[in-house]
């Protein structure tokens, strides 16, 4: 779970998924000036910290390098926001049985406009290099141990979620969708990619080389 100045919710989004009964969570703090930290250990995550933001992209790759450390045979990403439903967890773990990487679907519903927008033009951008469409920017995913081994995070940033997805199509893993809900408060609104993120994310990924 990364997270970056979360402690409105952070604590409350802990307690939903230790309600599903999952408790080996890795929570990577990324450089918060809050109380983030300190309210994820008081709930018994495992907390990694960096010292200074590194973006989206460094967090999960922290996070789910200390995952493949553990020996996990899956990992799950999930947003600290409050956004995503908790029993999607367990839904995406059993997409696992014939997928490498299964990525959480959002249903526009209640997804404000310039998100939407946002999303729209990432989408486009991961569909011009990898062929998939649908919700390209959604940060419930789940890894297998195979995806954990061959995918490996480059990006810092915000391309971090259209960079796994290419990853998955030419290293050939096996990909698919499910359908997960999403709950949009004021405090998550504000929160996340905006329109002005497909052209970061462009450049981004040809500067990388992640086109070729």
């Amino acid at each position: 779970m990364p997270a970056y100045n979360e402690e409105r919710s952070i604590g409350r989004v802990l307690d939903a998924l230790k309600r599903e009964r999952w408790r080996n969570i890795i929570v990577v703090d990324d450089g918060s000036r809050d109380r983030t930290a300190e309210i994820a250990r008081s709930k018994r995550a495992l907390v990694i910290r960096h010292k200074k933001n590194r973006g989206l992209g460094a967090a999960l790759r922290t996070g789910l390098a200390k995952a493949r450390k553990l020996g996990a045979d899956c990992a799950v990403t999930f947003d600290a926001d409050g956004q995503h439903d908790p029993k999607a967890v367990g839904l995406l773990v059993k997409a696992l049985n014939d997928a490498d990487l299964v990525i959480g679907v959002r249903r526009h519903l209640g997804i404000p406009l310039h998100k939407r927008l946002g999303n729209f033009g990432l989408n486009l951008i991961t569909w011009f290099f990898s062929g998939v469409l649908t919700d390209s920017q959604s940060g419930s995913r789940a890894f297998n141990k195979r995806a954990l081994k061959r995918i490996r995070i480059r990006s810092n940033r915000y391309e971090v979620s259209s960079e796994i997805i290419i990853q998955a199509r030419r290293k050939g893993l096996r990909l698919r969708e499910a359908p997960v809900k999403c709950f949009y408060t004021k405090y998550s609104k504000a929160r996340g990619t905006t329109i002005t993120s497909g052209f970061k994310v462009f450049l981004a990924l040809i500067k990388q080389g992640v086109s070729k």
